[in-house]
C-alpha cells in the first residue's frame, strides 16, 4: 500500500514538473507576477500622490524600475519584450509606461519568455488597468 502511495506521489510530482516548466517556469510566474504587482503599485501612487508616475523597464539589463524608488532586476534565463509609447521612454533601448493622476496611462505591454511558455502583462491606455496573463504555449 505504501509503496503505490509512493508511486503515485512520485508520479504526481514529474507530472507537475513537466506540466509547470519546472524551475524556468517558476522563475517566469514569480517575475510576471512581480511585475504586475509593481505596475499596479506605480498607478496607485499616480492617483494617490495626485502627480504622473512612470514605470521603466529596460529588456537587455533585464531592470525595472516603478514609483517610490522601487526596483528590481528580472532572471537572466527569460526573454523580455517591451511594447509601448516611445515618448514615455527615458532613454533608447528602454521601456516606459505613465501612470496618470486620473488612473489613465500611456498604455503598454510587457511579454516574458522561457522556452516555449510566454507571460504577458497588458497595461490599458484609458484605464490603466494592469492585465496579467497566465503562462501559455507561443505559437
Amino acid at each position: 500500500m505504501l509503496l503505490v502511495v509512493a508511486l503515485i506521489a512520485i508520479v504526481g510530482v514529474v507530472t507537475a514538473t513537466a506540466m509547470n516548466g519546472g524551475i524556468d517556469g517558476m522563475r517566469l510566474r514569480n517575475a510576471g507576477k512581480e511585475l504586475a504587482t509593481q505596475l499596479r503599485y506605480t498607478r496607485t501612487q499616480a492617483i494617490a500622490s495626485g502627480e504622473r508616475q512612470r514605470f521603466v523597464i529596460d529588456p537587455q539589463a533585464r531592470t525595472w524600475q516603478g514609483a517610490s524608488g522601487r526596483h528590481g532586476t528580472l532572471p537572466e534565463s527569460l526573454e523580455v519584450r517591451f511594447r509601448g509609447a516611445r515618448e514615455v521612454a527615458a532613454a533608447a533601448g528602454q521601456g516606459a509606461i505613465a501612470f496618470y493622476p486620473d488612473g489613465a496611462s500611456s498604455g503598454g505591454s510587457i511579454e516574458l519568455q522561457v522556452r516555449e511558455a510566454v507571460w504577458r502583462i497588458d497595461v490599458g491606455w484609458i484605464t490603466g488597468e494592469v492585465r496579467s496573463g497566465q503562462p501559455r504555449e507561443r505559437r
